[in-house]
């Protein structure tokens, strides 16, 4: 039987072997990498990819590695069910047919000695395609294992794995046999083999009982209308295959109910016609068609392959936005009406693995039924996302694919003029709903068409289903009815089930979708009126949630937007990884830099920001102009290596320059915003409402949009309208309008939904609506405890005293904190008071209950936990009614009595608000953990420990440490040296004690432990994994290619760089410091492996030197360990090899003539190393291939590939 978790297991770790076999046949072997750039070039000529060749060549050799394997693993399932007599591969040791495999291909080698194991394996596959049905599979012209083969070696341990017999066992470790002929376990390699091609394709397996859910109201009601001889369905993302299969099985089914005594074979073949599908994933679409070859197989009854149909699959590979027809009522008037004016463009262009004509016949017609799960991601590609823009009226700002596939599933379903119309059904993300890129999916396409269901599937468990969803159900016709069943979420799934399928919340779904007016726990379904779908953003939330939206829109005298000039963005960077600077770095580079404020920054009353940004604007009479500086500052060689990168940032489809900006600008930058003396801003993704009242001088991102009022607006006008925002009536009213992002780390929060993060985008909120009446004093309350609580905090109280030329105490700091905790429980307490004064301002109260009962003057502190609605949650939970973990997310302990020690008067005022809370359903909506604010705070010894540290890496830069003196030039320095160069520095050692927690610490392992998180090695091949430095040479074209423009030369367009990932460098602390575009952020170059004899502690330079002074210090470093302690070459090597990296920058930033030495020092460091690693017996070359010595590896189990 099949171990699929084995197989998947074992699979992963051989295709990364197959993927660097690949990659080095293609860079050995001059015609395999020719015709890669050929088909890329016609690719980008096509608009296809606007990749560079190495990112594309990446996933195509994935592609390549992966069919390998898969047809490998056809051919070993077809070889253990018997479907061939004879096995290419191998077979169970007990039926002999591993011998028999093992002898095949000794015969083969007899006929061939010459040849490889590729060559064998390939003329298995060619053999094999041979036979009835798998000629798609072994299609010479399009499978990627005929044009990029692996090399003999590879082949061999390809071939070896598969006859791998367990020693404990004397059984095949993978054994393919099944008499069920089960290949679920194709949709796990599918999904999970590769995670490069996962996150590109976006893959994810539709569950079972979604499909059938989904194929029940289409392919159904499809058969019952055109009737099951001629019903066809499709699914334009088919993935691995699963609504193919399931349709598939239906019309099966149906063909054997009413015609039971036709031949089984042809009953196959008619069934396999009805259904078709494409996929953009070449492997992928493999796997769709041998899991519907097996299924057909089965269904004729074929014992073996020789006597069996030759069925025909209507599976492609291809981009079913791109190719094809396009049909009925969402089509553009004319654009598919001349076939020749697309010559040349991506619908006429195909890739090696495409057949377009294929492609073009299953896409270039109608069918009755249209289902599937399309792919939620936002196209990072510049050229394919040009291109469904241009094709899809959906495709709006920064759409997710979500929104053109919606369009085109209804366009490929049968267009209902004078004729019955095609059924859709897909589920997909929820995004559209609620955020701006929908808004012409919602408005101009969806009106259009007969939407019929709109189900919010968002609180059910759907595994793998991390994103928020919906599924929706329509025809290709003209609205049909004036209402649209909708099915309305309440409550998400308590906790996992064990069963999806049997799930609280899918359960619900599936027995009320059919019955208006009904309500449960978790969904409520009604008829809504169409016209409400035609308006964006959509709110289909349930349980009275409706009606209290309209209870607080009707108590409105306007909207936020008629109060504010402006809400919006202040700058959007483009990237902000180029601009972000550390404020050591800022103090290096001379950049002008403001505080940034990220949208997490903006929490419960307080902006904490973290970075500085590069500011490069100049404030003047005439307003913000670029901010000057000299070719070749610091500033400039600080941006340059970046400077292809930013010159390719795209907004509203044009660069930087485009827009009329400096290419290192921002991409966007209003002015009347930065200049603002008073601001409210607030975190655009968050799970509850956080509006902050900002003073000025700061930078906010996108992530962090402000609120402007018109100039000569007054404080008490901000702090009116911040406590307005920051209510809890304000929480409750967004929820129901943004857009629900899922829970933590993006997956959705089916427990709880409190979890949960909604997207506050400016549009949004621009339509909160405002009351007469402003909460001002109770806001200048809370803002001004805010003030107080951010001075509080441990970086400002180390500020602080370093700005007034002390060093912060143990008993300062633990002042400090007490008065943080007193300040925040008074936030508790007076949010309260807000929260519950909102309410009678915007008619949530009875009408009976005195506003005055449920609100106190002055408040005693409240602790999380000890508010009123969650005294409530409390006792539902000690009553058995109610589970939560709200109590064990936030560490507070539940209290289900009203705390003794607060005064009477305000106990009997939190008794009157639990009373409410229990039978006011309006109140409880609110009064909930949805709604209500968690007060979540970081733990304050954190706090501490990263202010204390930041403290003494600064103390260690001091220019003291590092600038040399008359007689003693700067030099590389090791921790040891370090650590007694501070050791006479009393502050340095209060506050290391204070750091290290006790007074006997060891002062060189707590500068050890500084510097190694804020160090990075001085060469790449200690920074980076095999595919960092495959990035890493690309970036250094890129360099190459700048400075020959910088030199004059016309070198074209050049391509931008790929950006790293976490996974290109070797450690997280690289990665930390450098990010995606490697920029160098740290305090010091690390030298390991270069440790002196007498000192073995870790050399260091400063980072702060420029290339010039870095190169001076590691070649004094060179000659010193060369002439003094007589290394050998090999131990010199990566010295060597550290100067031929800055001789680049040397060259283009100090090439100049030295006033010192009267020679150019980029051309002297080049001689030098030359001319020294010609002594040592060694090449540029071996400079450049050395490796660190390979650490020695624990011994283990582990699988021979």
């Amino acid at each position: 039987m099949i171990n699929a978790p084995q197989l998947l297991a074992d699979l992963t770790r051989l295709l990364k072997r197959l993927e660097d076999d690949l990659r080095q046949r293609i860079a050995d072997v001059a015609e395999l990498k020719a015709g890669l750039q050929a088909e890329w070039q016609a690719a980008r000529d096509a608009d296809r990819t606007a990749e560079t060749f190495e990112s594309w060549a990446d996933q195509v050799i994935t592609q390549a590695g992966v069919h390998w394997l898969l047809s490998c693993v056809f051919l070993r399932f077809i070889e253990d069910n018997e479907l061939v007599e004879r096995p290419w591969l191998g077979g169970t040791p007990e039926s002999d047919r591993l011998a028999l495999a093992r002898d095949r291909h000794e015969a083969y080698f007899r006929e061939k000695p010459l040849e490889s194991d590729r060559d064998y394996l390939l003329a298995s596959f060619r053999e094999a395609g041979t036979l009835p049905g798998l000629h798609t599979f072994f299609d010479e012209a399009h499978n990627p294992v005929f044009r990029l083969g692996i090399s003999g070696d590879a082949a061999m341990v390809l071939r070896q794995f598969w006859q791998q017999v367990d020693p404990n066992t004397g059984t095949l470790a993978h054994d393919f046999t099944d008499p069920e002929w089960n290949t679920r376990f194709l949709g796990d390699l599918y999904q999970d083999l590769s995670e490069a091609t996962r996150k590109r394709y976006a893959l994810l397996q539709t569950p079972e009982f979604v499909e059938e859910f989904i194929l029940d109201r289409t392919l159904t009601p499809a058969i019952r209308e055109f009737g099951f001889r001629e019903v066809r369905m499709i699914d334009p993302t088919c993935g691995s295959g699963h609504f193919l299969l399931g349709g598939f099985r239906r019309l099966v089914d149906e063909w054997l109910r009413h015609e039971p005594a036709r031949n089984p074979r042809d009953i196959a073949k008619r069934a396999l016609d009805a259904v078709a599908g494409v996929d953009l994933n070449p492997f992928a679409v493999a796997i769709t068609r041998f899991r519907l070859l097996v299924a057909a197989l089965e269904v004729s009854g074929v014992d073996r392959l020789t006597g069996a149909p030759d069925f025909r699959l209507n599976v492609a590979i291809g981009d079913s936005l791109l190719h094809g027809a396009r049909f009925g009522l969402t089509a553009t008037a004319g654009m598919f009406e001349d076939a020749g004016h697309y010559a040349g463009t991506a619908l006429a262009h195909a890739y090696a693995s495409e057949d377009l004509a294929d492609l073009n016949r299953i896409l270039g017609r109608q069918y009755h039924a249209v289902v599937g799960n399309p792919p939620y991601i936002v196209v990072k590609d510049a050229a394919l996302n040009a291109a469904y823009r241009q094709r899809y009226a959906s495709c709006h700002m920064k759409y997710s694919l979500g929104a053109p596939f919606t369009e085109r599933f209804f366009e490929l379903a049968l267009t209902g003029n004078g004729r019955p119309a095609g059924f859709v059904g897909l589920i997909t993300a929820n995004s559209f709903m609620k955020r701006e890129f929908g808004s012409k999916l919602i408005e101009q396409v969806l009106p259009r068409l007969d939407l019929t269901h709109v189900i919010d599937t968002s609180g059910a468990y759907i595994p793998g289903h991390g994103t928020p969803t919906v599924i929706l159900f329509g025809r290709h016709r003209a609205p049909v009815g004036d209402t649209v069943r909708t099915v309305m979420g309440i409550k998400g799934e308590p906790s996992t089930p064990d069963d999806p399928a049997r799930g609280l919340v899918w359960s619900a779904i599936v027995g009320q979708v059919d019955v208006a007016g009904s309500e449960s726990e978790f969904v409520s379904v009604g008829d809504t009126p169409r016209e409400t779908f035609a308006k964006h953003p959509w709110s289909i939330g349930g349980g009275g949630a409706a009606e209290l939206r309209e209870v607080i829109e009707e108590a409105a005298e306007r909207r936020l937007r008629e109060q504010a000039e402006s809400i919006g963005f202040m700058a959007i960077t483009g990237e902000d990884e180029a601009f972000l600077v550390p404020p050591h770095i800022a103090s290096r580079i001379g950049a002008p830099t403001r505080a940034f404020v990220l949208g997490d920054a903006v929490r419960d009353w307080t902006v904490h920001p973290g970075n500085l940004v590069e500011f490069p604007y100049s404030e003047t009479p005439r307003g913000f102009e670029p901010a000057p500086y000299a070719v070749a500052s610091t500033y400039d060689r600080w941006s340059w290596r970046n400077r292809v990168f930013l010159r390719s940032r795209v907004m509203f489809g044009k660069t930087a320059e485009q827009h009329g900006f400096r290419w290192d600008q921002y991409m966007q930058f209003i002015e009347s915003r930065v200049s603002a003396a008073c601001l409210i801003t607030f975190g655009e993704v968050a799970t509850h409402n956080h509006f902050v009242l900002d003073r000025g001088g700061k930078v906010f991102k996108q992530t962090a949009p402000v609120i402007k009022l018109p100039a000569g607006s007054s404080e008490d006008e901000h702090l009116g309208l911040l406590g307005l925002l920051n209510s809890s009536v304000a929480c409750f009213w967004f929820q129901q309008v943004c857009h629900n992002k899922g829970g933590p780390g993006g997956g959705s929060s089916k427990d709880e939904k409190w979890h949960d993060f909604y997207a506050f985008n400016s549009t949004t909120v621009a339509e909160f609506p405002l009351v007469a009446e402003r909460p001002v004093v109770l806001a200048r309350q809370l803002d001004d405890l805010a003030l107080r609580l951010t001075s509080c905090m441990p970086s400002a109280q180390v500020s602080t005293a370093t700005s007034l030329g002390t060093v912060p105490s143990r008993g300062v700091l633990d002042r400090a904190r007490a008065e943080a905790v007193s300040i925040r429980k008074q936030m508790v307490a007076w949010q309260e008071e807000l929260d519950w004064h909102v309410y009678g301002l915007y008619g949530v109260l009875p009408a009976e209950i005195d506003p005055m009962a449920v609100k106190h003057a002055d408040p005693p502190e409240v602790d999380r936990g000890e508010r009123a609605f969650e005294i409530v949650l409390a006792r539902r939970a000690a009553a058995g009614k109610l589970e939560t973990r709200w109590f064990e997310w936030l560490g507070i302990a539940p209290v289900t009595e009203i705390p003794g020690r607060w005064p009477a008067d305000y106990r009997e005022v939190v008794r009157r608000r639990i009373d409410l809370i229990e039978r006011e359903r309006n109140i409880g909506l609110i009064e909930s953990m949805g709604c209500k604010r968690r007060w979540e705070w970081a733990a304050w010894d954190d706090l501490e420990h990263t202010a204390l540290r930041d403290w003494l890496l600064d103390r260690l830069e001091a220019p003291h440490l590092w600038s040399g003196t008359a007689d003693r030039p700067p030099q590389l320095i090791t921790i040891n040296r370090l650590a007694d160069a501070v050791r006479v520095d009393a502050g340095f050692m209060q506050i290391a004690e204070v750091y290290a927690g006790h007074a006997d610490f060891n002062l060189t392992q707590v500068i050890a432990e500084l510097v190694a998180g804020e160090s990075v090695p001085f060469l790449p091949v200690l920074r980076y994994t095999d595919m960092g430095l495959r990035k890493r040479a690309q970036w250094e074209d890129t360099w190459a290619l700048q400075r020959r423009e910088d030199a004059g030369e016309n070198v074209g367009k050049i391509p931008v760089p790929p950006k790293y990932q976490n996974k290109d460098f070797l450690k997280a602390d690289f990665w930390r410091l450098r990010g995606g575009l490697d920029v160098p952020k740290e305090r010091w170059v690390s030298y390991p492996g270069c440790e002196r004899g007498a000192d073995t502690s870790l050399p260091i330079a400063w980072a702060g030197w420029n290339h010039l002074q870095q190169a001076t210090v590691l070649a004094a470093y060179y000659l010193e360990m060369k002439e003094n302690e007589g290394w050998e070459p090999a131990r010199l090597q990566p010295l060597l090899a550290g100067l031929l990296e800055l001789v680049p920058w040397l060259e283009q930033w100090h090439n100049e003539i030295d006033p010192t030495y009267g020679e150019r020092m980029g051309t002297y460091y080049r001689g030098f190393v030359v001319e020294e690693a010609r002594g040592l017996g060694f090449t540029l070359e071996d400079l450049r291939a050395w490796r660190p010595a390979a650490a020695p590896t624990r011994r283990g189990r582990r699988l021979a590939i």
